[in-house]
């Protein structure tokens, strides 16, 4: 190379990136560019856009992990290339599965454990599918042995999240979801039984409500189903919707019976994602023993020289969010989960009493008897100036994010906001959202709110 090029490449090396050409003008966002450009400055476009979306540790809408372990983005960077349905080619990332699979049927005291079958998922919604699809083949498989018709399957829950509306309309489902009613905001025992009949294909009762964030009574609703079946013969399996909750009670309330402890518990879904504290894209979903999920689900694919065993709705993914649960249940284990768990119930209830001495507000949920978590309404009758979607709108201006939204039916006259305690949402920073509260009330109280905004005004969180 000339001496005159080598200075060419040494002055576009040490050019400042905004002094770049490519940046000196916009690129393209909705056409695919007719050049290429330097990495670097790319890079930075892309880099500089994000800045833009909101801080995911000060998102206290979500369920999802924010703070993750140095050591997991290493793994993560090292399992970007391998695909994890592809068993043949990466046997250990199959083998470090069904570990998964095996560990977790063990912490839900399934009865024989290590013979017991499951699957990674991108998350727990679609492990709540294939927990469901299973529930109706095995209705569907009982009533053609009886000769009875099989079109008209029913299923009966709570206030869920909006993937088990999604399960009950791709299968063709009626769905019996129980609306809230005066201050019963979840599924009880009665309701259950008011609506069980022989094509209901199950009950799913959730271990951490979306909207309240308390746990359903799988116990309580398991006895009803006993005592049904053996007043009417109706014999009803149960589905543990345990998203956020399995990976809570077995560490930090372990004494309480959800899970396959209760022979009515044929399978149970969570979310990794969540308080597995594994980064985006893994879920799980268990099943009592190999005999809860039929045969004709699973798949036999031959793919990439090697025959294999596959029941998902997804096929490629990657296989870094496997590796990065099984380094959690390494890392952690139960003494690990617990610690951290229980600091997020200690920072919850914090919270909540700290937000009942403020005055207008009234706590629904303070993190007893669900999951870590809080919820709160205005008082009735109170009238501080603004409304909880007001609230919300202001704290956004400080870079929080606290839902406020309705509730569904039949309650969606009350408004709440929520706040989900992760891991990584300290003492320390509930703290400084305490404050900005604080401060929030007193502008409003300098500047009394003339439109107050609505759940169809407020713009934001929707709740889903």
């Amino acid at each position: 190379m000339a001496l005159h090029e080598k200075n060419t490449v040494r002055a576009n090396l040490l050019d400042d990136v905004f002094a770049s050409t490519d940046l000196s003008v916009r690129m393209p966002k909705y056409k695919f560019p007719k050049t290429e450009h330097h990495p670097r400055h790319v890079y930075q476009v892309v880099h500089d856009e994000l800045m833009l979306d909101g801080n995911s540790r000060q998102n206290l809408a979500t369920f999802c992990s924010t703070w993750i372990e140095p050591e997991v983005h290493h793994l993560m960077d090292e399992c970007i290339d391998k695909n994890m349905i592809d068993k043949d080619e990466y046997p250990q990332t199959a083998e470090i599965e069904a570990r998964c699979v095996h560990m977790l049927a063990d912490l839900w005291n399934s009865p024989d454990a290590a013979n017991t079958i499951g699957c990674s998922t991108t998350g727990s919604s679609e492990a709540c599918m294939l927990g469901g699809m299973a529930m109706k083949w095995r209705w569907r498989e009982k009533m053609r042995a009886q000769g009875k018709p099989t079109d008209k399957p029913n299923m009966i829950c709570g206030p869920v999240q909006i993937c088990w509306h999604k399960f009950a309309r791709y299968w063709d489902i009626e769905l019996r979801e129980v609306p809230m009613e005066g201050d019963r905001l979840i599924l009880t025992p009665e309701e259950v039984i008011n609506r069980c009949d022989e094509n209901t294909i199950g009950v799913v009762p959730t271990l951490g409500v979306t909207f309240t964030c308390q746990y359903e009574p799988v116990k309580d609703i398991a006895d009803a189903l006993d005592k049904l079946q053996k007043d009417t013969g109706l014999d009803i399996p149960i589905h543990v919707d345990g998203a956020s909750g399995g990976f809570l009670a077995p560490f930090v309330d372990s004494d309480l019976e959800w899970d396959f402890r209760l022979p009515r518990v044929k399978s149970i879904n969570a979310s990794g994602h969540k308080f597995g504290l594994s980064p985006l894209g893994v879920g799980w979903v268990v099943w009592r023993d190999k005999e809860e999920l039929p045969e004709d689900l699973i798949f036999w694919v031959n793919y990439l020289g090697g025959n294999m065993p596959t029941f998902a709705l997804n096929f490629s993914r990657p296989g870094g969010q496997i590796i990065a649960q099984y380094y959690n249940f390494l890392r952690l284990g139960k003494e690990g989960f617990r610690k951290i768990q229980q600091a997020c119930y200690d920072t919850a209830a914090y919270i909540a009493d700290e937000i009942a001495k403020m005055g207008p507000f009234k706590i629904i949920y303070d993190g007893h008897g669900g999951i870590p978590a809080l919820c709160w309404s205005l008082k009735e009758g109170a009238n501080p100036g603004f409304t909880l979607y007001d609230l919300a709108d202001r704290l956004r201006s400080r870079g929080w994010q606290v839902p406020a939204y309705s509730m569904p039916p039949n309650r969606q006259d009350l408004v709440i906001q929520r706040i989900l305690v992760r891991h990584g949402v300290s003492r320390d920073l509930g703290d400084l959202l305490l404050n900005d509260m604080k401060h929030c009330m007193d502008y409003f109280e300098k500047n009394p709110v003339t439109t107050p905004l609505t759940e169809e005004t407020a713009g934001g969180y929707k709740h889903s």
